[in-house]
């Protein structure tokens, strides 16, 4: 993983090629945040849903396509109690209150992940998300809520199973169709904030050839310049897929 080199810019909006495609970001660091300014945990994430606006309109401004955000794995029902009732309840307010702002500005929302494990009142306001914004274009904001790569490639083979394909005719383009990106792009830059080093069970199998870069700045301090520091490593990496560069 790419760790951040500190060259900090002012200039947001400076010419970067390649530019990639996807991005998605694990967003970490919202307790540890809470926990340094002397706030309970749920402070964190709360800073770190008001941040989210902030960072789809940087990468918007970028031209970058597809956006995915890890917002909650199927580990983080682990946590107490208190926690995932209040990021669950989090989750809702901030999609009723922003959907429609994030209409507007033609981004479309889409979910990965399982909703059956979700309130009722969630599970609508997801769908209504989904539905209003399904013709948009100007950016595809895909939300990782309730999501692991590992039971998502279990549940891509349960399909698999399900629909009694030929073994001899499944192909990596056919087991990705039944993953739960489907037709999205595989992701070209990773970020995870907070310094960590981990992958945390995100997009396993579409990470393959990801590039990675490791952000110090936990999620709500994560910003502009960062966004911009970010699409900077990515541009000065030389991606090869296996091949010999010629």
């Amino acid at each position: 993983m790419l760790k951040a080199k500190g060259h900090s810019t002012s200039k947001p909006n400076l010419p970067i090629d390649p530019l990639p495609i996807h991005v998605a970001i694990i967003m970490d660091g919202n307790g540890r945040w809470a926990i340094q300014q002397g706030l309970p945990r749920l402070k964190g994430h709360q800073a770190g849903t008001e941040n989210v606006r902030k960072i789809i309109k940087a990468f918007t401004e970028y031209g970058v396509n597809y956006l995915t955000l890890y917002a909650f794995s199927t580990e983080n029902w682990n946590r107490p109690d208190k926690e995932v009732f209040g990021l669950m309840d989090l989750l809702h307010q901030v999609v009723r209150k922003e959907v429609n702002n994030l209409h507007k500005e033609g981004v479309r929302i889409r979910h990965l992940g399982r909703l059956d494990r979700l309130s009722t009142k969630l599970k609508t306001a997801i769908d209504n998300a989904i539905e209003l914004t399904k013709n948009n274009t100007t950016m595809n904001l895909n939300v990782a809520f309730d999501y692991g790569g590992r039971s998502e490639i279990i549940n891509a083979v349960k399909k698999l199973l399900l629909d009694k394909i030929n073994p001899d005719k499944i192909t990596e383009e056919l087991f990705q169709s039944y993953l739960y990106s489907g037709d999205i792009p595989n992701p070209d830059l990773i970020i995870r904030t907070g310094g960590e080093m981990r992958i945390s069970n995100f997009l396993l199998w579409q990470s393959a050839y990801s590039e990675y870069y490791s952000s110090p700045k936990t999620w709500p301090e994560f910003d502009k310049a960062e966004v911009t520091n970010a699409l900077i490593a990515y541009s000065r990496r030389h991606r090869r897929f296996g091949k010999v560069k010629k």
